[in-house]
């Protein structure tokens, strides 16, 4: 009897879509992290980059819990002495929606090379199209 070992040539990606509209902000940044990892995967190794395409639709319609709404701000710094910028959700959410779930969704994947390889197989768009029709992604339930 011996041990299957996955190689990272022949993987079978899949693509999903998550509905952000009337979603938390954690939950379903947590289940987008999990399927880009590939831990739903029966497959899954630590050393490989595993999982599968995520497209999240209807970003700007995403939600916090509690008084978040107000209070959470996001920080940024520019590289230049003095350059720490800040905005607040609210202000983010107006002007660039598709950041605020690019970062709760990569913020959960690991700092490294294929951390970066996980999240570039993330997409998030604004409104509830996209232009991955012809993938043909298949709508995951985020409960």
């Amino acid at each position: 009897m011996s041990t299957f070992v996955p190689s990272g040539k022949n993987i079978d990606r899949k693509w999903y879509v998550i509905d952000a509209d009337g979603q938390t902000l954690g939950r379903l940044a947590t289940k987008a992290a999990s399927v880009l990892s590939g831990k739903l995967n029966p497959q899954y190794v630590p050393y490989i980059d595993m999982g599968d395409h995520v497209i999240v639709i209807n970003a700007a319609k995403v939600r916090l819990t509690g008084l978040k709404t107000e209070t959470k701000v996001y920080r940024r710094y520019t590289g230049f002495p003095g350059g720490l910028r800040s905005e607040s959700f609210t202000r983010l959410l107006a002007r660039k929606p598709e950041k605020i779930l690019e970062e709760a969704i990569k913020g959960m994947l690991p700092k490294s090379k294929l951390g970066r390889a996980m999240g570039s197989k993330l997409k998030v768009y604004r409104g509830d199209t996209h232009p991955h029709q012809s993938q043909t992604p298949v709508a995951m339930p985020v409960a």
